[in-house]
Formats: C-alpha cells, sequence, structure tokens
C-alpha cells in the first residue's frame, strides 16, 4: 500500500498532471463565462433576430398534448425532446470551439514570432576566416602605429 500512495505521489507531483490540471480549472470557469456569454447576450439577440422565439421552449411533447412552455410540459409530467436547449448547447460549443481556436492562434502566433527572433539572431552575418584575419592585422597594425607615434 506505501508503494502504491507513494507511485501515486510521484504522478500527481509531475509537472504535467499538474499543468493538465490547472488547465481543467481554467477551462471549467471559461466555459461558466461562455455558458453566460452564450444565456445572456448571444441567445437573446438571436431572439430578438428571430422575432423573439425563445429556443428554450422549442420541444416536442411525446404524449401528444399541447404544451405553451416546456416549463408547463415538465409540470403536466410529459416525456419531452428538447430540442431547443441542443441548438442552444450546440451554440455554445461553436463559441467555446471559436474562443479556443483565437487563444491557440494567439499562443502560436507568439511561439512563432519568438522562432524568428531567435532564427534572425542566429543567421545574424557571420564573418569568414579570411575576414577575421584581415581585421586582426588591422589591429596589429594600428597598434603598432600607435606604438611608433
Amino acid at each position: 500500500m506505501k508503494k502504491t500512495f507513494k507511485e501515486f505521489k510521484e504522478f500527481i507531483q509531475r509537472g504535467n498532471v499538474m499543468d493538465m490540471a490547472i488547465g481543467v480549472i481554467i477551462g471549467g470557469a471559461f466555459g461558466a463565462i461562455v455558458t453566460s456569454l452564450v444565456n445572456d447576450i448571444i441567445m437573446p439577440l438571436i431572439s430578438l433576430l428571430t422575432g423573439g422565439v425563445d429556443f428554450t421552449n422549442w420541444f416536442v411533447a411525446l404524449d401528444g398534448n399541447k404544451y405553451e412552455t416546456l416549463e408547463a410540459a415538465q409540470t403536466a409530467g410529459a416525456a419531452t425532446l428538447n430540442y431547443g436547449n441542443l441548438i442552444s448547447v450546440v451554440i455554445n460549443f461553436i463559441i467555446v470551439a471559436f474562443c479556443i481556436f483565437l487563444v491557440v492562434k494567439a499562443i502560436n502566433k507568439l511561439k512563432n514570432l519568438k522562432k524568428k527572433e531567435e532564427e534572425a539572431a542566429e543567421e545574424a552575418p557571420t564573418k569568414s576566416d579570411e575576414v577575421l584575419l584581415l581585421e586582426d592585422i588591422r589591429d596589429l597594425l594600428k597598434k603598432q602605429n600607435k606604438k611608433e607615434k
């Protein structure tokens, strides 16, 4: 049992596991922000554009009866197919995926910028052996001239 606990402790303390845990926590918080964005801003705008249609009340009652709202159907105990909620979730997913795409794109752009800077520094013109030798000779001649004066 001690060996298993020790192995588990080593596993948890690895950097990549901690990074993943942090990513999951931040992802959950980010998901809450996006859910609020969808529910509180985007869906009302879509509802406005569609003439006040509320996706949450798009459903089919499986008992064959007509209900004004999803809440009324659920209160009556009717089984429902809530395709309006599915539409909301799909829109939510598309927004989250797009936001993640933008974040990854920005990170890749920064990485590429840094890589280009490093390559530019490495590609600085190097002097050939002949040029270095001539510069050494020039410097020696300058020293000799100063001594003679």
